[in-house]
């Protein structure tokens, strides 16, 4: 199928073309994204999906910029992103507002020395923001002045990542890449982060990247998707569409694997077979 970009007039974040391989001591290179294409608009959401392994986690990776693709382009807001980071500090500031990234494990990237008013004040002192925006920001993720001065092992999961999103819309991102981003809450902390990551996109015009296994998490907070097998796409389009007419073998596998009333699991076995 085709994987070119929906370029259209709006379109915020434009990728063309990625690819990432790795070497294989004794047995060539592992192809992780090979000819990737997607573009989002402003206040826009995609869906990335597939297995793990599939590759989607190593696109994001090259979205951000912690992974140096081998070939392809990223373009924010019409400015290409050079896969290396520049030397200048207010470049790589700059480079930073174009796009931010929350990690499935929130805990990892936070400063455990840090309170969460603290954490977000020294971010906003790096990009000369005013620091008193930080009450604001702990606001809008739901977080009060309790939580403001807790350190992270002092949050719940659910508080931590609600956290890590806020110090990502510190810097006024203009995309938002997320990654298993509540794949380790449980579903009721799931669906309150979900709803607050749709209302935010809607209110400042974000653009969304989230990268998932889970089909639900994507069908409810996504308007475009993009399925991802073996480091290929071989499924794009509008998410409700994609759901509910998969023209590919491998994204109806998908679908045939996810839990629903009268769901038979012995059903996904020849299913995959």
């Amino acid at each position: 199928m085709s994987t070119e970009p929906r370029n259209g007039p709006d379109a915020l974040l434009v990728v063309d073309g990625l690819r990432k391989t790795y070497p294989l001591p004794g047995r060539g290179r592992l192809t992780a994204a090979d000819d990737v294409s997607f573009s989002v608009a402003p206040g826009g959401s995609l869906g990335i999906v597939g297995e793990s392994g599939s590759g989607k986690t190593t696109v994001a990776r090259m979205l951000v910029g912690l992974v140096r693709p081998d070939a392809g382009t990223v373009t924010v807001d019409g400015r290409p992103r050079s896969p290396r980071p520049p030397r200048r500090r207010q470049a790589r500031l700059a480079r930073a507002r174009e796009v931010q990234m929350v990690f499935q494990d929130p805990y990892i990237s936070l400063d455990p020395r840090l309170t969460a008013a603290q954490c977000l004040r020294t971010t906003l002192r790096l990009h000369g923001r005013d620091e008193a925006t930080a009450v604001r920001l702990l606001e809008r993720v739901g977080l009060g002045e309790r939580e403001a001065d807790a350190r992270p092992r002092q949050l719940s999961g659910g508080q931590r990542q609600r956290l890590a999103i806020a110090r990502a819309l510190a810097v006024q991102p203009r995309v938002l890449v997320l990654d298993e981003a509540v794949a380790a809450l449980d579903v009721s902390i799931q669906a309150q982060i979900l709803q607050l990551l749709d209302t935010i996109r809607r209110d400042t015009g974000v653009a969304l990247v989230f990268v998932s296994h889970d089909l639900a998490v994507v069908q409810h907070v996504t308007d475009d998707v993009l399925v991802m097998h073996r480091g290929s796409v071989v499924e794009q389009g509008p998410t409700q569409r994609v759901l509910a007419e998969p023209a590919h073998d491998y994204t109806r596998l998908l679908l045939a694997a996810v839990p629903r009333e009268g769901w038979d699991p012995e059903g996904a076995v020849p299913a995959r077979a």
